[in-house]
């Protein structure tokens, strides 16, 4: 299946799983003679219930629903369905007492009756999850943490919606009707089972180690694992995997990092990881043979997927570091298609992987052009941002026979589409990737 016959089809599959329940609950016996305001209320409930409960498909990062995507655009689609999800959850009781304001004693937690008490807890376990995940930072909440309260307020919410749904009785007073929301809330549950139980348990078979820690100027870090006792993981150039560095693949503590080696090498694979975080920051002072534990691979950001007869890249910052897997698969299988490279970065040094990607080009039809914001004296290269004009210097006359990647700070990647764009690219030339994935 391709994958625009993959994207079509998890889409329409994803609809039917939020509406067919909806329309489930139709089927006769249904209540009768109510108001309009009533109806839609109890409507714009059953949807969201349904939206939060798919939400734990799209965090379980099943690679073939993800692939016509790309990850990133999955978790992206999570965070904004899910505050629609939660305002028709806020907008379900609020019509309900508009439309009889004698309902009102239904909105006091301690008061109304046992359907009304269970929908607060799910009310009051969405909107922990909103504010704790706007304000993650803010508050200084570990990563890891929030990932497990994030797992543990989802589970509340569904689980007392559900019982919510069942006490309130409105549309699900025969027997399979309750069957079906019950399997439904079971089944996502059991997603979060298998992506904390069951696939760590999977992942135990397929044991990494680091062979080395290397220091790259600018802050960043080569990190090298081999495979132990296993062929290693395929993936496709430019895609990432969440790496997991502990004696056990259970452990909450794992961050997303795009392979920066060639996808060629299977069995010894390299992360290029800047220093930026807390968990970052501390890569340099991992031992060789940590044991480590990968789960992936994963994205849609791959010159696998784009035929062209050349590339651009453009990277700022360390979205060169899937750049360097698109360059260096291509010199492995010796890819003579012309590259046109862009890397800008603030200072010269901040600059990654420029001794790498010199040497790279001895062997690729590689040309490289470094653009610095903040240029030192007698800086004879490219300088300020990568805007319309520098890319109307520079794009290449064929520039309609080429694909596009833009890879950096979400600011950079922004103003480096709109620049091509005015430059005669078109859309499905470009393609980019999100790295702010949580």
């Amino acid at each position: 299946m391709n994958r625009t016959l993959a994207g079509v089809f998890w889409g329409g599959l994803y609809l039917m799983v939020v509406l067919v329940p909806v329309f489930l609950m139709l089927v006769p016996p249904v209540p009768s003679g109510r108001p309009f305001w009533l109806e839609l209320s109890i409507a714009l409930g059953f949807v969201a219930l349904t939206q939060i409960a798919v939400q734990f498909v799209l965090i379980a990062r099943f690679k073939r629903v993800t692939a016509p995507y790309g990850i990133d655009v999955i978790l992206q689609y999570h965070r904004q369905i899910a505050m629609v999800a939660v305002g028709a959850v806020i907008a379900h009781p609020l019509i309900i007492v508009l439309d009889n304001p004698s309902r009102l004693k239904l909105l006091n937690p301690v008061g109304g009756n046992w359907a009304s008490r269970c929908a607060w807890v799910s009310v009051i376990s969405l909107l922990a999850i909103v504010f704790t995940s706007v304000a993650r930072k803010r508050l200084k909440i570990n990563y890891e943490w929030w990932r497990l309260l994030h797992l543990v307020l989802g589970v509340l919410a569904i689980v007392f919606a559900q019982l919510h749904a069942s006490l309130a009785g409105l549309y699900k007073n025969t027997v399979w009707k309750q069957v079906v929301w019950v399997a439904m809330a079971a089944v996502m549950v059991g997603l979060v089972l298998y992506l904390r139980i069951v696939r760590p348990r999977w992942q135990r078979n397929y044991r990494w180690k680091v062979s080395e820690v290397r220091e790259e100027p600018a802050q960043t870090f080569a990190l090298v694992l081999e495979a132990v006792d296993h062929l290693g993981m395929k993936f496709a150039p430019g895609q990432f995997a969440w790496l997991k560095l502990a004696d056990t693949p259970f452990t909450l503590e794992e961050h997303p990092f795009s392979f920066a080696s060639s996808a060629e090498q299977t069995q010894r694979i390299e992360f290029g990881i800047k220093a930026l975080g807390d968990f970052s920051k501390r890569v340099g002072s991992i031992s060789p043979g940590t044991r480590a534990y990968l789960d992936g691979p994963h994205g849609a950001f791959s010159i696998d997927r784009y035929q062209a007869a050349g590339y651009v890249f453009i990277a700022g910052g360390v979205g060169i570091t899937p750049i360097m897997s698109f360059l260096r698969t291509m010199s492995a299988r010796k890819d003579q298609r012309p590259v046109l490279l862009l890397y800008a970065n603030t200072t010269q040094d901040e600059i990654a992987y420029e001794e790498h990607i010199r040497a790279l080009q001895a062997s690729l039809n590689l040309e490289v052009v470094l653009v610095i914001e903040k240029p030192p004296e007698g800086w004879t290269g490219e300088h300020g941002f990568i805007d319309e004009a520098m890319l109307k210097r520079r794009l290449p006359k064929d520039q309609l026979m080429r694909a596009f990647f833009v890879c950096g700070p979400p600011v950079m990647m922004k103003a480096a589409r709109d620049a091509l764009r005015a430059n005669g690219v078109l859309q499905n030339q470009i393609q980019s990737e999100n790295f702010n994935l949580v």
